[in-house]
C-alpha cells in the first residue's frame, strides 16, 4: 500500500452543504433561511441572551456577591507534606513543590503554613510563609526564605 492508495473509510467523509445554489441542490431559493424576517437577512443574527427588547433573563434576576478582581491565588502547602516528601538538607522551591507533585499550579504564589511536624532540615524558597510555619522549620535547623 502506498500514500497515494489511502482512501478515508466509507461513510466517514460527508460532502459540504452548498447553499444557494438552485432548487435541485435541495437549499435553493430561500437557502434554508424560511421566508423574510431579521434571520434572513445578511448579517442578521441577534446576541447571545437577547429576547426582543424583553428585560433579558440575566438582568432580571437580582445580582449577589462581590468579585474582587485583584484577588491574589495563593497555594497553601503544610509542613507536614514537606516532611514526607523531601529528604533532610534538600533545597525546597516552587519547581521542587511541583517536582514531586504537591503543587500543580504556583498561581500567584506560595505559603507555607505550619500544620504539623518537621523533623528534617530543609531549605525552603517560597513566597510566604505563617509565623508557626517559619518557626517549625527553623527549630528543625533549615531556612526559611522568602523570595
Amino acid at each position: 500500500m502506498k500514500l497515494h492508495e489511502l482512501s478515508p473509510v466509507e461513510g466517514s467523509k460527508k460532502g459540504v452543504k452548498r447553499i444557494g445554489r438552485g432548487h435541485g441542490s435541495g437549499w435553493g431559493k430561500t437557502s434554508g433561511k424560511g421566508q423574510k424576517g431579521q434571520k434572513a437577512r445578511s448579517g442578521g443574527s441577534i446576541r447571545p441572551g437577547f429576547e426582543g427588547g424583553q428585560m433579558p433573563l440575566q438582568r432580571r434576576i437580582p445580582k449577589r456577591g462581590f468579585n474582587n478582581i485583584f484577588r491574589k491565588k495563593i497555594v497553601a502547602v503544610n509542613v507536614s507534606r514537606l516532611e514526607e516528601k523531601f529528604e533532610n538538607g534538600a533545597v525546597v522551591d516552587v519547581n521542587a513543590l511541583r517536582d514531586t507533585g504537591i503543587v500543580k499550579n504556583s498561581f500567584d504564589g506560595v505559603k507555607i503554613l505550619g500544620n504539623g511536624e518537621l523533623t528534617k532540615s530543609l531549605t525552603v524558597k517560597v513566597d510566604a510563609f505563617s509565623e508557626k510555619a517559619k518557626e517549625a522549620i527553623e527549630k528543625a535547623g533549615g531556612k526559611a526564605e522568602v523570595i
